[in-house]
């Protein structure tokens, strides 16, 4: 079959590995000059930055692609794994390494926060429990065709339901096993790995820090944008035509069949239309005639972020890759957020990637990837709340890691959601699409394939199973799945 792919994303392009592997001809369109979407690198001075995730978990999404393409991974990608998840600072002074051996993990709290090593153990056996249960049944297929309902194991773990924790939060799950408040609040914070509220979002998302302390964390050689670099590569090897700096206007429907592409006042026809774009502007921009899913493309909207990347000229050695900065009040900042608001003391996340690839840098310096959760855009004024949340960041910084690093910052670029919707048609740019604060959230999300158009269906993190890079990978599964 001839198959046309809307964007470049990381979705896509797996989708576009798959399908090409299962012997289709496959065109890519996308319209920025580059693969990637969120997933992408630039370069400011002497410092290289991913521009998006900075969290590389659940590998094996990448592997199988090789594996299905019948290549050997190490001829196009890198990856180690980390001994330090991730270092965390509170402002009265104590500090935490996540080391991703448990054992050590757990001694690490009993020495800094009196916490016995069985606590962490008991959290991260209900976090396995509940991913082994179900989380990946539901996060492998679709939730929206009835053969995935008549598997043995979907009925299974459906008669574990009420073990899930569905109808009460992850906060309450996280207090009820770990009850220290500096614990919790380091739980709770995963919930912002799809841009939700842990003090609404289902219990059943305590299945995340599984990914992360289970399946490990790690960091790609030349960073994050190695990832897209390498997949682009592979697509290609398999037969993949990349047309970038090309947009598309319109999808072309005869008689309820997506039949091509408008691109240019010309139309390319395909046997099948796969969009990696955001769900709610494929509707808008490029199915204007048909009718919406108004129910899917109104629901919630998940968080945000505001990036500051500064180029830093001085070491910090009590940093590590992954570095997060909590607020003492974390319940009211995400009171904040979900009033559209920042709050005046944010939960700041620092990622340096100088600190594996030095390159990245110059030397001694540090390329700091600065960011805070903010709401998504509903018309703010977001040049004051920018200067307002530099100042609080900046101050926040100081306090805890005792430092003046408004002396050490060199370069500076911004990505707010503005620009996040303007550079990857995020709507409102939302980073995860829907929020997953709802317990049916997951059903709710727009399904990998159209119901009234045939021949149409859909990956990226603003569909099934949602945002992040795993889940992302998962939804090209999905798709491949359905087409196979």
């Amino acid at each position: 079959m001839q198959i046309g792919i809307i964007g470049a994303g990381i979705a896509g392009i797996a989708s576009a590995i798959r399908l090409a592997s299962q012997g289709h001809q496959v065109d890519v369109f996308e319209a920025n000059t580059y693969a990637g979407g969120k997933l992408s690198d630039f370069k400011q001075g002497d410092y290289r930055f991913d521009a998006g995730p900075s969290l590389f978990t659940m590998p094996m999404y990448v592997d199988e692609l090789f594996k299905i393409a019948g290549e050997n991974i190490k001829d196009y990608f890198e990856y180690t794994r980390l001994k330090t998840v991730c270092n965390y600072f509170w402002e009265d002074g104590t500090s935490l390494h996540a080391y991703a051996d448990e054992e050590k993990f757990a001694k690490e709290l009993q020495d800094q926060l009196g916490v016995a090593p069985n606590v962490l153990h008991q959290m991260l056996q209900d976090s396995r429990r509940k991913y082994e249960s179900s989380g990946n049944i539901f996060l492998e297929y679709s939730l929206h065709k009835a053969s995935t309902w008549l598997k043995p194991s979907v009925a299974k773990a459906m008669m574990l339901a009420p073990t899930m924790d569905l109808f009460t939060s992850m906060n309450k799950v996280h207090e009820r096993i770990l009850k220290h408040p500096k614990l919790v609040q380091l739980f709770n914070r995963f919930a912002t790995y799809n841009g939700s509220n842990p003090y609404r979002a289902p219990g059943i998302l305590s299945i995340i820090p599984h990914f992360e302390h289970h399946f490990g964390a790690y960091i790609p050689k030349g960073g994050m944008v190695e990832i897209t670099n390498s997949l682009v590569r592979l697509a290609k090897k398999k037969g993949v035509r990349f047309h970038f700096n090309t947009k598309v206007d319109r999808i072309i429907v005869e008689k309820r069949i997506a039949k091509g592409l408008l691109i240019n006042n010309e139309t390319q026809y395909f046997d099948r239309i796969i969009s990696n774009m955001d769900a709610f502007f494929t509707y808008k921009k490029l199915l204007p005639d048909q009718k919406h899913p108004k129910r899917q493309l109104s629901q919630p909207k998940s968080t945000s972020a505001l990036i500051f990347y500064w180029g830093i000229k001085k070491e910090f050695p009590q940093l590590d890759l992954h570095n997060i900065l909590f607020s003492d009040d974390y319940k009211t900042e995400f009171e904040h957020l979900d009033a559209g608001k920042i709050y005046e003391d944010p939960t700041v996340y620092i990622n340096i990637t100088s600190k594996y690839c030095p390159e990245d840098a110059p030397s001694g310096a540090e390329n700091w990837f600065t960011m805070i959760n903010v709401p998504f855009n509903a018309g703010q004024n977001w040049d004051q709340l920018i200067r307002d949340a530099r100042q609080s960041i900046v101050k926040k910084i100081n306090r805890i890691l005792k430092i003046n690093i408004n002396q050490s910052i060199e370069n500076e670029s911004i990505l707010d959601p503005r620009t996040i919707e303007s550079r990857t048609s995020s709507h409102l740019g939302a980073l995860y699409g829907t929020s997953s604060n709802n317990p049916m959230a997951a059903f709710l999300r727009h399904p990998n394939f159209s119901f009234r158009l045939k021949h149409l269906y859909f990956c990226g993190g603003s569909v099934h199973p949602g945002g992040g890079i795993p889940l992302c990978l998962l939804s090209a599964k999905i798709v491949s799945e359905i087409l196979k």
